[in-house]
């Protein structure tokens, strides 16, 4: 059994969590993480949860965990590792990322090259080589040390698993895909319940849903890290991507729609849901099926134009702030005149994500719910009026 940590947003634990649960695993890490949730799985688990997660952003292999409060100790436990188990003999490895809390060891800079001078001098020592050429692919190795405690990780995700491949162009400062995600697992949203976006942009909270709503795993029309890895299954993988193909629903019926002002934000969102269901179909095709992905509904409309097409169901929505406007006061101004929406939706559950923070104040509500969300350096609260 292998260590694995999974990367998400601040305040996301918990949802990312339930995932891992949900797909099997046992969760190893005995206190909370901020952004992080470690768990115990095979090899199998690589590729099933890049696969398969919606709410996290990547997921690492734990190569090493040990204590170390000086350079020697550092290098020592690094160069211990089997690191020839994991790689090819043109590999390029980069320590991207260093992070230390509370430890002897402070310098991040000075850790990331003691890192990087353990893996390539045991590398060289097993290979019998001086110089590696690192002519092929790009690793990248993680570090943390906490409480002296060193944390050296594996990224198996590659680029961010945000990044679905569904989105060309997200437009203006574009929510990110596993955000959204999370939103809808924090509104508890239910695929036979209607759900509109009023302020859908490039459609990533109405893609989202239709993802979940028929059971599609998010990561099937995209490639990986691991398939750089020398260890790398390629029959594996593809059987775990046939396995997850054959559990989409094309039988149900959602109602999942999105509207803008802007014709140029519904055409992107058109074909970023077409890309998406496009890549489900090719899911499919593995299986035999010729199933179709039913596409959500995009018009183009303002929001204030906008009536409750049924007696229940959800809106969630990322609206418009400083950065996408232009200026703040043009945010204050939408958001209060936003307060329509309570009276257009009298009997739906209500969620706006917004960075502003006079929101309540300008919409003129308290939230039943208030989450605080961070991902990457934005951050954001979560109001939910049920």
């Amino acid at each position: 059994m292998n260590t694995y940590v999974a990367l998400c947003a601040i305040g996301a634990e918990k949802i990312l969590g339930n995932e891992l649960k949900h797909l099997g695993y046992k969760l190893s890490n005995t206190a909370k993480t901020p952004g992080r949730v470690s768990f115990c799985g095979n090899e199998e688990a690589m590729y099933r949860t890049n696969y398969c997660l919606r709410t996290s952003d990547r997921v690492y292999i734990q190569i090493a965990e040990y204590k170390a409060t000086n350079f020697d100790d550092l290098f020592a436990g690094c160069y211990n590792v089997n690191w020839q188990n994991y790689f090819y003999k043109d590999v390029r490895v980069v320590v991207d990322k260093v992070r230390i809390h509370n430890s002897s060891l402070n310098s991040e800079h000075s850790v990331q090259s003691m890192i990087q001078k353990a893996i390539y001098k045991k590398l060289g020592d097993v290979w019998h080589i001086s110089v590696l050429p690192e002519s092929g692919n790009t690793c990248d190795v993680r570090v943390y040390i906490s409480n002296n405690t060193v944390q050296i990780l594996l990224d198996t995700s590659g680029e961010a698993l945000h990044k679905r491949g569904y989105r060309t162009d997200g437009g203006a400062a574009p929510l990110r895909e596993t955000t959204a995600a999370v939103l809808l697992q924090e509104m508890l949203w239910k695929r036979k319940n209607p759900l509109h976006d009023p302020f859908c942009g490039s459609g990533t909270i109405v893609i989202e849903a239709a993802l979940y709503a028929h059971n599609i795993a998010p990561g099937l029309g995209r490639n990986f890290a691991y398939e750089h890895f020398s260890f790398y299954d390629k029959a594996k993988a593809l059987e775990i991507k046939k396995q997850e193909a054959e559990k989409i629903r094309t039988d149900v019926e959602c109602r999942i729609t999105g509207s803008d002002i802007d014709p140029n934000a519904i055409e992107r969102a058109r074909l970023n849901a077409e890309h998406a269901c496009v890549a489900a179909g090719r899911a499919l095709q593995l299986i035999g099926s010729d199933a179709k992905i039913i596409r959500p509904d995009f018009m183009i409309s303002s929001y204030s134009e906008l009536k409750a097409p049924y007696d229940y169901g959800t809106i969630i929505t990322n609206p418009p702030y400083g950065e996408r406007l232009g200026d703040s006061s043009q945010a204050q101004k939408l958001y209060t005149q936003m307060k329509s929406l309570f009276t257009d939706f009298p009997t739906w559950q209500i969620g706006v994500i917004t960075c502003h923070e006079k929101f309540q104040e300008c919409i003129g509500r308290k939230a039943d719910v208030q989450k605080a969300l961070k991902a990457g350096n934005l951050a954001t609260n979560l109001y939910i009026y049920k």
